[in-house]
């Protein structure tokens, strides 16, 4: 650890930032005026890296080489325009978690596109004219291309920042960020100005991608692997605030660039590995920032919006015909088994239905009925699954008591995270239960001692009464089916009540003393759990465990569940988790695109029933009941 590999691992550090910066001023500039949290918008940074590739190749012997790399961020651009006149103009109004939904699933479609396109394998550009060498800098070699990007954020920041100041647009778009209705009243085409910010936003995102060309291959996975990094820049940067995104980016990269250089360090007699922190050094700073500074770093609290929201309907208590529904519902759910007996595989995706089914539903009750949205509810589901796994195979309890102690360690973390989380709202507390899971998957996906590491752990099967699936299946009915009607009743008791009041004025529910953030804090607690039973049955359903349960990717199924079935309505994540899973199983199976045909009928149903699939049906019932 000598002088000079500090300097170079700063300079290297500097080199991440700049090309961070890209994306995430393109999202901070997007989100500042349109309020929507693009998750499309790595999409846009994968499709300039292929793009430039493809220019590259084809056209850098005759034009050159730079004006082949920079002209695919222009073609990035345009297709963001696009796609903000062709489908954001139609959900501008809609809910935030309904545009994420859009948003999520345009990502499915763009990355089979790049699929069908370019083809699974990594694609490596040339190197870049010029900047082909190293120079040495005290001793130790360093990429001359490094050098240009570390030259590069600041100019591009000084681009936007004359952009934003100095010009009439740039003023529109400054004040757009403050009010866009009074953009709107004083005669600005707001439509034109949300299609010129996304598209520059979109440049962006595709320059940070064209750029990363001459230092890595173009793959499948960059889209989600900027993506969260990004939003980390945006919110630790404060929303919005394009020099917070610089300044956030540098801090970060920089952290992660002194932790690589430390390697591993003895303190007190305990070796401590600080390279193995890079995999969340980004998720504990913007969990840090968040707790102390809610608003990040050069960030504002954003102003309260001018159009009411439609009031939601009070839940009432199912009717005589409902329960009737229902009864007849789980007769044919228990009966399912002896009526497929000829398709076992029936009885396999029942399980995993019934287990989406619980997980949803324990989102729900926090997003819905409390209105706090949770980007990380996959750490719960996954401390549960981990949880029945090693008590199982390491302190030898029966599997039904691993079963049962597997919620309790859900609710410990639960009680934790959420400790923390309902002191913020809206985006920010979102984004801190999201770095709170990515965190808990961090310790367990390197803990390769006590959780397997990577590979997970094996040989976490049922009793022996229950290893036919059958017995299994009928088991995993009876626990969703009392944990689902448990969390109806408690949304109907006085404790949901509290939860609906402090969602719709946590001002007025303080004044009739409701304590807001106590009942905020129980609530994340009790989804916990019951998204911790779902893992420990999952686990025992499959025999197996890997870190894949805690991942992102997980709470985002978990949100597009709540968010496709409906947020309004207590059937809502039960339709969500049974349309969203089957679709999944059947369009994987039959086609080799299936990404971008469940992204498009995600689409769809997006903008065909806003208010999710059970909340179209109960209006349409409602009407025609009126007639």
């Amino acid at each position: 650890m000598d002088f000079a590999s500090f300097i170079v691992q700063l300079l290297n550090g500097l080199a991440g930032a700049s090309s961070l910066f890209l994306v995430a001023a393109g999202l901070s500039l997007i989100f500042g005026v349109t309020r929507i949290v693009n998750f499309a918008h790595g999409s846009f940074f994968m499709v300039g890296i292929y793009v430039a590739y493809s220019f590259v190749a084809k056209f850098s012997a005759t034009i050159g080489f730079w004006p082949a790399l920079l002209a695919a961020p222009l073609v990035v651009g345009v297709l963001g325009a696009l796609v903000e006149m062709t489908l954001m103009r139609r959900i501008y109004r809609a809910p935030e978690l309904f545009q994420l939904l859009a948003t999520f699933a345009l990502v499915l479609v763009i990355k089979d596109a790049v699929l069908w396109m370019w083809g699974p394998e990594e694609l490596l550009g040339p190197r870049a004219p010029g900047f082909k060498s190293a120079v040495q800098i005290l001793g130790r070699s360093f990429p001359s291309y490094d050098l240009l990007l570390i030259v590069l954020g600041p100019v591009v920041l000084g681009l936007l920042w004359l952009l934003l100041t100095r010009t009439r647009w740039g003023t529109y778009v400054r004040a757009a960020t403050q009010d866009r209705e009074m953009v709107s009243a004083l005669g600005v085409n707001q439509a034109w100005l949300f299609t010129s910010v996304f598209a520059l936003g979109a440049l962006l995102a595709g320059l940070g991608g064209a750029l990363q060309l001459p230092r890595e291959p173009a793959s499948l996975e960059m889209d989600l692997n900027i993506i969260g990094a990004a939003f980390v820049v945006v919110v630790v940067g404060g929303m919005g605030s394009i020099p917070g995104a610089f300044v956030a980016a540098l801090l970060i990269a920089e952290i992660k660039a002194i932790c690589i250089w430390l390697g591993i360090v003895a303190i007190f007699g305990v070796e401590i590995s600080f390279s193995k922190l890079t995999l969340v050094v980004e998720f504990l700073v913007m969990a840090t920032v968040l707790m102390l500074r809610p608003w990040g770093l050069l960030g504002r609290p954003q102003p309260p919006a001018r159009q009411v929201a439609q009031a939601e309907a009070p839940l009432r208590a199912s009717g005589v015909w409902s329960l009737r529904l229902w009864g007849v519902g789980i007769a044919l759910l228990v009966a399912l088994p002896w009526l497929t007996q000829s398709s076992p595989y029936v009885t396999i995706l029942s399980i995993d239905l019934l287990v989406a089914v619980l997980f949803a539903t324990s989102l729900h009750f926090i997003m819905g009925p409390a209105g706090m949205h949770s980007f990380g509810h996959a750490a719960y589901f996954g401390l549960g699954a981990y949880g029945a796994a090693l008590l199982l195979k390491y302190a030898g309890v029966p599997m039904e008591g691993a079963l049962l102690l597997a919620p309790v360690v859900a609710v410990l973390g639960a009680g934790l995270f959420g400790w923390f989380s309902v002191r913020l709202s809206g985006v920010y507390l979102a984004m801190l239960t999201l770095a709170f899971a990515q965190i808990t998957w961090a310790v367990v996906f390197q803990w390769d001692g006590f959780t397997g590491g990577s590979n997970g752990l094996t040989g976490v099967w049922p009793a022996q009464w229950l290893t036919d699936k059958r017995h299994y299946y009928w088991l995993t009915l009876a626990l969703v089916v009392a944990a689902v009607w448990l969390l109806r009743c408690m949304l109907h008791a006085p404790f949901g009540y509290a939860l609906r009041a402090a969602r719709d004025s946590a001002l007025r529910a303080d004044a009739i003393g409701i304590h807001v953030k106590r009942m905020q804090w129980f609530a994340f607690m009790i989804a916990g759990g019951f998204a911790g039973l779902a893992g420990a049955l999952f686990a025992f359903s499959k025999g197996s465990i890997s870190p894949e349960v805690l991942h992102v990717s997980k709470s985002v199924d978990g949100l597009v569940m709540v968010l496709l079935g409906g947020i309004q309505t207590l059937s809502g994540p039960i339709v969500g988790a049974l349309s969203f899973t089957w679709l999944h199983d059947t369009v994987a199976r039959n086609t080799e695109y299936w990404r971008a045909m469940l992204g498009a009928i995600i689409l769809l149903l997006v903008l065909l029933f806003p208010e999710g699939i059970a909340g179209a049906s109960r209006r349409l019932f409602t009407r025609q009941g009126a007639r």
